[in-house]
């Protein structure tokens, strides 16, 4: 039996501001994470702007024409 085990995978900013575009295009936050193999507590601090402060102004530029 192989007792090695991964790493958990931590969102980086760039996930966030991904994290926060399909946030508002009405993506469900369990859906998001499920797609990035993490809790769908993590997807939650960066939408409570928890983690990744920024992330989310950085989002609203790049959707901005």
């Amino acid at each position: 039996m192989n007792s090695m085990k991964r790493k958990p995978y931590q969102l980086s900013f760039e996930d966030a501001v991904h994290v926060w575009v399909r946030h508002w295009n009405g993506e469900y936050q369990h859906r998001i994470a499920a797609s990035y193999d993490v809790n769908p507590g993590r997807v939650s601090e960066v939408i409570k702007e928890r983690r990744h402060s920024g992330s989310r102004l950085e989002a609203a530029k790049r959707l901005s024409p």
